[in-house]
């Protein structure tokens, strides 16, 4: 009577959790949708308050009621020779409609103009012309009737009503571009991207289960949980984005998305490889699952805890954009533990008590099927591989170091210095093949986006004299109305126009030149070009603050799940060492063999959080076991059954992470392309090697003193199988 009661209290609580889960897709499935919406994507609005180009933005609109994003529309003739005096009619004419262009919610561009008059503007070679238009950048922020942004959608409509008027005009090839078209297409990197990329991974996933399974139902039971996980995770973070209590920005939807089912795939891979171990050993599926949960549910939350400590560190960081990727990937690793925990379980249950359909067609052994000999031999390749490991235990692990340390000392050299903005997309662009089109007919076109100065009223001279002698430097003009120059609080704007466009790397250098001319003088610098060398800056000194931080708060987390202070130091060495090879072999690729032309500030950071956060879950997966196994047959015993029973779904669960992070690259931006090949690579690195060859043979040949201080109990379980072992022989 108590057991039927019982088992109608747990069918009750399974339906229970399914009903939630259902109606967490349901309703996170929706928001899903909406988290673009909820986006911030202004670089400016990243950056701290103290930053200088932070204080100068604050202040520039009390000198000027200007807020333009320029946008050029360059025409060219494809032959060479000159604009025809009808074809320049034709363009001037056309100009004069710019304004009316048609915009989303029965709006005109006029609507999202800084200046409302419009006209084409021949160059001096007769070759080519322009129509140079100013939006509003305040307005340009708002969402369009389809909730688009308008910045976007604006370009996109100048482009639509530029090839209309270009249709019928033999040729003449126009282009889209400056300030305002560049903003437009880093925009449209990210359009439509989120169900792209969510499709990629999950196809990648499940093309992997299907080859480690050889099973359909488990796959499809694993995706589901992991795509009702990133439901649950998207509906929270889009409430508290809404909310303004997080930034989103595109490229932290992006890498949500990826870590979401990358880590509950892996999670569900670790409770599926103990759910069938324990099927060998219970007829019942349900004490199978109640097992696999008992064995499994203390590594994950350990693993989950210490992946949680260093995605919170993130915090530290100045750049607004690198803080709120860690609350918001934290918020996607808890519902993927509970997702793992509690829908999965029920998921796999559902043929019945007595049913292994769900690992159909393979078969998986019941107890009297199975042995402990049997056992072992399911991990056949992995039992094989750490005997020779525990047999070379010191060539072994001295080689492999040896070849990490030859890939590190190239990590010196990887370039995370910035980027112009035309490097940022990957591929091309409209708006970049238009810039040298505008810059070689119109030169004055580089100064659109001049610098903003801030200086002290009765210096003022003497700062344009001292910014006008440095090089990159074209002109400085104090900003003034029909009474003179205009003083707020003692202070005078200048407008600094450089020789190099605000989006290149140039620009940015004469920033710091600038910066550095007027030092001591109360001087600051801002503008477009200051603002991404602020970014820059600001990222550098965020991976010299985190960086240390999450390594002490990792190797605390650890000692505690370990119970050991060797172990955790042995484990984090470890894993620094994979991470300076990872970022080592990404130097010699991008700089040698892909020729990029360098890296964002933030693409270093972003790796160690996830290589260091993420990997060390596979160590936990290793080291946890083998503390487990190590109990009862001793250190160098319990390391090898340790690495025989968890090589598979560690090694599954790498390939996988790896996977999920390397669909990153279908966003066509560099950083994202970047931090996807390094997680990936690194990753790989560290399951294929780390965990499989190094750890193993320290571990080994280290023994019981790898879990010091509290190691006794390993020399005692030692001892007891060496006993048990002498009376075996005696008895022979």
């Amino acid at each position: 009577m108590q057991n039927a009661l019982r088992g109608r209290k747990t069918t009750l609580l399974r339906l229970l959790i399914l009903i939630v889960w259902l109606v967490v897709g349901a309703v996170g499935g929706m928001a899903q949708g909406q988290l673009s919406g909820v986006q911030e994507n202004d670089q400016a609005l990243y950056l701290p308050e103290s930053a200088e180009s932070t204080r100068v933005a604050e202040k520039v609109g009390e000198y000027s009621d200007s807020t333009s994003l320029p946008v050029f529309v360059v025409f060219e003739t494809d032959s060479g020779d000159p604009l025809t005096g009808e074809q320049i009619a034709a363009l001037n004419e056309a100009a004069q409609g710019v304004p009316g262009i048609a915009m989303p919610g029965g709006k005109t561009l006029a609507d999202f103009l800084d200046n409302s008059q419009s006209a084409f503007v021949p160059a001096e070679s007769g070759t080519a012309g322009m129509w140079p238009i100013s939006l509003d950048s305040t307005q340009i922020k708002d969402l369009d009737a389809n909730g688009d942004p308008v910045q976007s959608s604006s370009v996109e409509a100048i482009r639509a009503y530029v090839a209309d008027t270009v249709d019928g005009m033999e040729g003449i090839t126009a282009y889209t571009t400056g300030p305002g078209g560049l903003v437009a297409d880093l925009g449209n990197a990210f359009a439509g991207i989120d169900l792209v990329l969510l499709l990629v991974a999950v196809v990648l996933v499940f093309i992997i289960l299907i080859i480690v399974y050889r099973s359909f139902l488990i796959p499809i039971a694993v995706l589901l949980t992991a795509v009702f996980a990133l439901c649950g995770a998207g509906l929270l973070v889009y409430f508290l984005a809404n909310a303004e209590i997080v930034l989103l920005s595109a490229q932290t939807q992006g890498i949500l998305s990826i870590l979401v089912i990358g880590a509950t795939t892996d999670y569900c891979l670790l409770i599926v490889a103990r759910y069938r171990e324990e099927l060998a050993r219970i007829q019942n599926t349900k004490g199978a699952m109640r097992q696999a949960l008992k064995a499994t549910w203390e590594p994950i939350i350990a693993s989950a805890a210490t992946v949680i400590a260093g995605l919170l560190c993130l915090l530290l960081s100045d750049l607004r954009v690198t803080s709120s990727l860690g609350p918001v990937a934290v918020i996607g690793i808890i519902f993927c533990v509970l997702a793992a925990l509690t829908l999965l379980p029920v998921l796999l249950l559902i043929p019945g008590s007595r049913s292994r359909a769900m690992f159909w067609p393979a078969k998986v052994p019941g107890p009297s099927e199975t042995t402990e000999t049997d056992l072992m031999a399911q991990h056949g390749f992995w039992s094989k591989s750490a005997r020779f490991v525990a047999r070379n235990d010191r060539k072994v692990w001295i080689t492999t170091a040896i070849a990490l340390l030859a890939l590190a000392a190239f990590a010196p050299t990887f370039q995370a210095k910035g980027l112009s903005q035309t490097d940022t997309i990957l591929g091309e662009t409209e708006s970049e093949d238009g810039l040298e089109v505008l810059y070689e007919n119109f030169p004055q076109a580089a100064s659109a986006q001049p610098l903003s100065v801030l200086a002290p009223a009765d210096s003022a001279e003497d700062v344009i004299a001292t910014i006008q002698s440095v090089e990159g430097v074209a002109s400085a003009e104090l900003t003034t109305n029909d009474s003179g120059p205009i003083v707020v609080d003692g202070e005078v704007l200048i407008s600094v126009a450089t020789t190099a466009p605000s989006e290149a790397m140039e620009a940015q250098e004469t920033v710091a030149d600038i910066r550095d001319a007027v030092e001591g003088m109360d001087v600051a610098v801002g503008g477009d070009a200051a603002t991404r060398l602020d970014t820059q800056q600001t990222g550098t000194s965020d991976l010299i603050k985190v960086v240390p931080v999450t390594l002490l708060v990792v190797v605390l987390m650890l000692m505690v799940l370990l119970r050991s202070i060797a172990a955790p130091l042995l484990v984090l060495g470890a894993n620094i060492l994979s991470f300076a090879a990872t970022m080592g072999l990404a130097a010699l690729v991008f700089n040698h063999v892909l020729s990029w032309p360098g890296s964002d500030a933030s693409v270093p950071l972003y790796s160690f959080i996830f290589l260091v956060a993420l990997s060390i879950d596979y160590t936990i997966f290793l080291m946890t076991r083998a503390r487990e196994e190590s109990l009862e047959y001793g250190t160098r015993e319990g390391i090898v059954r340790g690495v025989a029973v968890t090589g598979g779904v560690i090694t599954s669960a790498g390939l996988v992470l790896a996977a999920t992070f390397a669909a990153l690259t279908v966003i066509p931006l560099l950083f994202m392309v970047q931090l996807a090949l390094i997680v990936a690579a690194g990753i790989l690195l560290d399951t294929f090697v780390v965990r499989t060859l190094l750890i193993p043979g320290l571990v080994h040949q280290i023994g019981n003193k790898v879990w010091w201080p509290w190691h006794e109990k390993m020399v005692e379980a030692e001892e007891k199988k060496q006993i048990e072992g002498d009376r075996k022989d005696t008895r022979v």
